[in-house]
């Protein structure tokens, strides 16, 4: 999959030094090493997440879907707003909605409903009205009893209103829903509604995009992985401790786990690079002015090619596209390309945990077949970097 390379003159490899959690709003640094993570975060909430939308799916629909409702099934989430129609009244009715809602309207009273978008157990979606402005109400779910993880998805909304609120004063080089109002102790975002169509229905699409709309997502996920904001934000990434709990979980061998640690030294002083942190085409909307990015729970800094790795992982069935991704990680060198290598095994065994679920359908099951051959694809190109270093 990556063309071979000259080996480099030997080195001294150096582990790299820590790397602190910063707050919006803090110098953003290189990424190398950190503090341990919760167990439960990151794939973990994602697993959840993934559990949740299988169990409530509807019969023939296929797995792994998005967050986030599909245009023509569960109505247009960032279309054209139904403001000049009824009110979804039923819908909205629901208590776990209505009690959202009141949520909304203490931070914006002129908010008006007109549908419901989406309700799980985590989130409710509500398409209104501000004005005649056509917004999204984004929340979490109200809950009357407290969770083991509320912890980490109450974190996680909290660091979208952050970015949202930091893009307010520094506009990526991106497009993105603008910010109408949030309040991060209720955990309530009010979002512009954007006009356009989701790049993909679920997460892992049997139909890829167009050709076209792939090289105009690719265009914006590079030009924002190229800006460096002025203000920080975090590193959501530990790459040590992920590579440690995936072994741990018996996803990676002990090579594995060598390998990507001798990558890892090697990256020790490569400057972070920003990302969207999770660059699914299901997070990408494809508007008339162009692609529109939302969902910026996990933006902040990484090795840099995270967001190209995301995207690899999920177009399976567009070669073209992956071939592409490829071109790009390697454009820049063995150094970028060894960045992009972890990156992708981190990825694929994370998506190799949120989807390998007890009791998966024929479907669920072609898509592990299909991570695992990805999996194995990538571990070759990680012991072919190994080799040339």
């Amino acid at each position: 999959m990556y063309p071979s390379a000259t080996a480099p003159a030997p080195t001294t490899l150096r582990p790299p030094a820590p790397l602190h959690r910063r707050p919006v709003g803090a110098p953003a640094a290189p990424v190398r090493t950190g503090r341990p993570l919760d167990p439960r975060s990151a794939d973990q909430r994602a697993a959840l997440e993934a559990r949740q939308q299988l169990a409530a799916r509807r019969p023939g629909a296929p797995a792994g879907t998005a967050l986030l409702p599909r245009p023509g099934v569960d109505g247009p989430l960032r279309g054209r707003l139904p403001g000049g129609g009824r009110p979804d009244t039923t819908a909205l009715q629901a208590p776990l909605v209505r009690a959202a809602m009141a949520h909304v309207t203490r931070i914006c009273p002129g908010f008006t409903p007109r549908q419901l978008l989406h309700q799980d157990g985590r989130h409710v979606l509500v398409a209104g009205t501000v004005g005649r402005t056509p917004v999204v109400a984004k929340c979490l779910a109200p809950r009357t009893e407290r969770r083991d993880d509320d912890l980490q998805w109450v974190e996680s909304f909290r660091h979208e209103v952050a970015a949202y609120r930091a893009f307010v004063r520094h506009r990526p080089p991106v497009r993105l829903p603008k910010l109408v109002a949030a309040d991060p102790d209720r955990c309530v975002l009010l979002l512009e509604r954007v006009p356009g169509r989701t790049a993909a229905r679920e997460r892992h699409p049997v139909d890829a995009p167009t050709p076209g709309e792939v090289r105009a997502v690719l265009g914006s996920i590079r030009a924002l992985n190229l800006w460096r904001p002025p203000s920080g934000f975090d590193a959501p990434l530990d790459y040590p401790v992920e590579i440690a709990r995936y072994h741990a979980l018996g996803l990676l061998t002990d090579r594995d786990t060598g390998d990507l640690q001798q990558l890892l030294y090697g990256l020790a002083h490569v400057p972070a690079q920003f990302c969207h942190g999770d660059a699914l085409l299901s997070n990408v909307v494809l508007a008339p002015s162009g692609p529109v990015l939302v969902d910026w729970e996990r933006v902040g800094w990484y090795l840099p090619g995270y967001d190209l790795a995301v995207l690899w992982s999920v177009l399976s069935g567009d070669t073209a596209a992956r071939r592409q991704i490829s071109q790009l990680a390697q454009a820049s060198g063995t150094v970028l390309r060894d960045a992009f290598l972890v990156n992708l095994i981190l990825v694929l065994m994370r998506e190799l945990r949120m989807h390998d679920l007890p009791g998966a359908g024929e479907e669920q099951r072609i898509l592990i077949r299909r991570l695992h051959d990805d999996a194995s694809l990538a571990r070759r190109a990680v012991r072919a970097a190994v080799g040339t270093r």
